[in-house]
C-alpha cells in the first residue's frame, strides 16, 4: 500500500456495492469469519469477567463500597467504567498508526473492562432473566446478521437513519440519568431494540462490502487483521447494546 493508504482510518476503506461483490469472494468470506471470531472472543472475555466480579465479593468490593448513604462506586470502579470509552477512542482515531498487536490488545482490554463494568447487571437481574434475554438477543442478532449478509438491498440509507436514532438514544439516556423517568426509560429501551437490530444488519452488510474491497485495493494482511478487529468491535457493541435494551424491557430484578 502507498503512504496515503497507510494514513486511512477504518471508515475510509472502500465499500463495494452489491453489484460488484461476487458470490465466490473468498477474501470477503474469510474476513467476515475473522470478524465474528474476534467478536465471540470479546463476548467470552466480557462474560467471564462479569461473572467473576459478580460472584466474588472481594472483586466486587473493588468496584463498589457500601456506605450509610448506600452503594457507591470506588475510584477503581470509575476507572473501569470510563476505560472502554478511552480504548474505543484510541482505536478509532489511532487506527492508522497502531500496529495489529496494539489494536488487538486494546480490543481485548476494552472487552475486559466492559465485562467488569457489566458485573452489576448480574446482581440487579435474576440469573434466569439474564440467560433468557441473552438467548433472545442472540437469536435476534443472528437473524439480522444473516439478513445483512445475504440481502441485495442497499442498507446505506437505513444506516444513516439508525445512526441518528442512536444519537437520540444517547442524548435521551443522559437526560434520563437526572430525571429517572420510568416511561421515558421504557420508550428509550424500545427504540434501542429497533435501532440496534437494524444496525446489526447494516454493519454486517458494510463489513461484507469492506471485505470484498480488500482484494480490490490490495490491502495487506496486517491491515486486514486490524480491519477485522475494528469490525468485531462494531458488532460486539451492537450485540451488547441490544442485550442491555432487551434486559431493561423484560429482565426480572432481584428482590
Amino acid at each position: 500500500m502507498n503512504n496515503n493508504q497507510d494514513q486511512r482510518n477504518f471508515s475510509d476503506f472502500t465499500v463495494l456495492n452489491s453489484e460488484t461483490i461476487t458470490g465466490d469472494n473468498t477474501i470477503a468470506k474469510k474476513f467476515m469469519a475473522n470478524v465474528f471470531l474476534w467478536m465471540f472472543i470479546a463476548l467470552g472475555v466480557s462474560a467471564f469477567c462479569a461473572y467473576q466480579f459478580a460472584s466474588n465479593l472481594t472483586l466486587f468490593n473493588m468496584l463498589y463500597v457500601q456506605t450509610e448513604q448506600g452503594m457507591h462506586m470506588t475510584g477503581f470502579g470509575w476507572i473501569v467504567t470510563l476505560a472502554p470509552f478511552a480504548f474505543l477512542l484510541i482505536m478509532n482515531f489511532g487506527f492508522a498508526r497502531l500496529s495489529q498487536a496494539a489494536i488487538t490488545a486494546l480490543f481485548l482490554a476494552f472487552a475486559l473492562a466492559l465485562g467488569i463494568s457489566l458485573s452489576s447487571v448480574l446482581l440487579i437481574y435474576t440469573a434466569s432473566s439474564v440467560v433468557g434475554c441473552f438467548a433472545a438477543s442472540s437469536a435476534m442478532f443472528g437473524v439480522m446478521a444473516f439478513m445483512g449478509y445475504t440481502t441485495s438491498q442497499d442498507l446505506t440509507s437505513m444506516g444513516r437513519i439508525l445512526s441518528m436514532g442512536l444519537i437520540g438514544i444517547v442524548v435521551a439516556s443522559i437526560i434520563n440519568m437526572f430525571l429517572h423517568n420510568g416511561p421515558l426509560d421504557f420508550i428509550i429501551s424500545i427504540i434501542g431494540v429497533v435501532v440496534f437490530t437494524g444496525l446489526t444488519a447494516y454493519d454486517v452488510q458494510k463489513l461484507k462490502r469492506i471485505g470484498a474491497g480488500l482484494e480490490y485495493e490490495g490491502v495487506g494482511k496486517q491491515e486486514t487483521a486490524k480491519l477485522a478487529i475494528m469490525g468485531a468491535m462494531r458488532l460486539y457493541l451492537d450485540f451488547i447494546n441490544l442485550f442491555l435494551m432487551i434486559l431493561r424491557l423484560f429482565g426480572n430484578r432481584r428482590n
